[in-house]
């Protein structure tokens, strides 16, 4: 074969066509056309911070999030933060008592760098320099993510001088005491009073907190 031939082909091969995630990556293409929603990022990130997993062994990462049959409202909008943030195609696998949502994407990893081997109240969950920013600009929307997940609304009753008072509050439990403390932080960022009331539970119990909480989070649907 002629060099002039094989030259060309190294010097006038057009460029790679990039696919996929890698245009919607805000990490690794700042100028992307359909930027990222930040209000959904920092929702999924505290919804993977919860029931999340990030496969990335395998030869495409893949984001699984796993949620209750019982809420099929937090599947969906599951599923919608996914696609706000990177994915273009969802899928949602069935389990006992529980579905997987779940996305493949080279560039998941790249906008969850929380991601590593084993449990994650096994390993530090820190924030990054180009994170931190987001949540402080959405603290409402990470929060929502973490209670959607690890979190709940219920109905607190108490009976006091045998008075029996019934009570909302929004509890929160995680083993991370990292992903414990970024709950913490973000409840402060919107002066929201809490307490811990167990060494891995955190509770939101007084009105104006739990009406904050409200606004921002409300109960799983």
């Amino acid at each position: 074969m002629p060099y002039s031939t094989v030259w060309h082909w190294c010097v006038d091969r057009p460029e790679p066509v990039k696919r996929g995630t890698e245009l919607r990556c805000f990490r690794c293409r700042p100028d992307v056309d359909n930027p990222t929603d930040p209000a959904a990022y920092a929702y999924l990130l505290g919804l993977y911070l919860g029931d999340g997993h990030l496969v990335t062994t395998a030869r495409v990462p893949v984001l699984r999030i796993y949620c209750s049959d019982g809420w099929p409202g937090l599947i969906e909008a599951c599923d919608v933060a996914m696609r706000a943030v990177l994915a273009s195609k969802v899928q949602r696998v069935q389990k006992q008592g529980c579905v997987g949502v779940q996305s493949y994407g080279s560039h998941w990893p790249c906008l969850l760098p929380q991601h590593g081997p084993g449990k994650k109240h096994e390993r530090p969950i820190v924030l990054t320099d180009w994170q931190r920013p987001i949540l402080e600009v959405h603290p409402g929307d990470f929060l929502r993510g973490l209670f959607h997940s690890d979190g709940c609304r219920t109905a607190n009753r108490v009976t006091t001088r045998g008075r029996h008072y019934i009570y909302p509050r929004y509890m929160f439990v995680n083993e991370s005491s990292d992903i414990m403390g970024l709950c913490q932080w973000g409840l402060d960022l919107l002066g929201v009073a809490w307490r811990m009331n167990r060494r891995n539970s955190l509770s939101v119990a007084r009105r104006d907190a739990v009406a904050t909480l409200d606004r921002h989070v409300g109960p799983k649907s």
